[in-house]
């Protein structure tokens, strides 16, 4: 296997760039899928240096949870798997060895989607629904220099709730 590994060569740098990319926003488009496809009440959305995010008033169900994480990995998995090991050109040259197949598949799949994992682990065992969801999301957000933006019913959201408009909330945090 060690001699395998010095057969690795970069085909086309251009094509490998375009790869992961499209590697990349086929993971956040699956999550964002997802999301919609729940048809939960939108609060608002962020967009950061981690991508676009939902903010959504929902009560985490097993199943919901379990497809938040499984989803995005499984599409992880076949985009790596189409784009480096399939007959279609493949940017880099990799052995065709089942063994560097299922290395290489399971670190992209982690590497894309242990946070979503870790989420999944959390949602199930210390369930956040409400008001409690949508603060921990916007402290988050918030450390991560995410720009939030609140739909009309988000708007009436925090005013109802928390009897304050975006600017007053944003700023307590």
């Amino acid at each position: 296997m060690s001699g395998s590994l010095t057969n690795i060569h970069i085909i086309n740098l251009l094509g490998l760039v375009a790869f992961l990319l499209l590697w990349i926003i086929g993971v956040k488009l699956t999550r964002l899928l997802v999301t919609f496809l729940r048809n939960d009440p939108l609060i608002g959305w962020a967009i950061g240096p981690l991508g676009l995010t939902t903010l959504s008033l929902r009560e985490p169900s097993t199943l919901s949870v379990l497809l938040d994480a499984i989803c995005p990995a499984l599409v992880s998995g076949s985009i790596l798997y189409l784009g480096l090991f399939s007959p279609l050109s493949s940017p880099i040259n990799i052995p065709r060895q089942p063994l560097i197949e299922i290395l290489v598949i399971a670190g992209g799949v982690l590497l894309t989607s242990t946070g979503d994992f870790i989420n999944a682990l959390f949602d199930l065992r210390y369930p956040l629904w409400g008001e409690a969801r949508i603060l921990r999301n916007i402290q988050k957000l918030r450390a991560s220099w995410a720009s939030i933006h609140f739909t009309p019913f988000g708007l009436s959201y925090l005013h109802d709730r928390f009897g304050a408009t975006p600017t007053d909330l944003l700023q307590a945090f």
